[in-house]
């Protein structure tokens, strides 16, 4: 019913299939070896051009910036370490992981999906993540172009 108000869906080449769903166009991302889910803003007849082009570039942007990305994390993840070997924190079960270094700390997260989106006037792309050691929040990568720019600390998932 009232199918004829809904957004037709459109095929990218590089993103494949889009389809405008609860207000954003909605699709899938190639990103980290997964396939995880992308949102765009738009317009009711299509994403926009600018949503487009910064989704195209993300996999790219997350390649080049792993270590920036790591390294965020690890400063996320700090805090809970030192809480719990100050015994101000109760230890998790299971136990926090042991991350020596920035690279070992991937085993622990999970890249949820990706959204580009305009925050503060400026359109950003986002990747959301889990990771083991807070699963009270869902955290979000945010790039500026092919720049990593924050590591925010709570975000809503797309």
């Amino acid at each position: 019913m009232l199918g004829f108000l809904r957004s037709p869906a459109i095929n990218d080449p590089e993103l494949g299939a889009i389809e405008r769903s609860r207000g954003r166009w909605r699709g899938k991302l190639a990103l980290g070896g997964k396939s995880i889910p992308l949102a765009l803003v738009g317009a009711r007849s299509e994403p926009r051009a600018d949503a487009l082009a910064l989704a195209k570039a993300l996999p790219a942007a997350w390649s080049r910036n792993l270590e920036a990305v790591a390294q965020a994390l690890v400063e996320h993840y700090a805090p809970y370490q030192e809480a719990v070997a100050a015994g101000e924190l109760e230890p998790p079960s299971p136990p926090l992981p042991a991350i020596a270094r920035a690279s070992d700390v991937w085993r622990f997260v999970t890249l949820r999906s990706a959204s580009v989106t305009p925050i503060d006037g400026k359109l950003v792309s986002e990747v959301a993540l889990s990771v083991a050691w807070d699963e009270e929040h869902t955290l979000g990568a945010r790039f500026e172009g092919a720049h990593f720019e924050e590591l925010n600390g709570s975000i809503l998932p797309e």
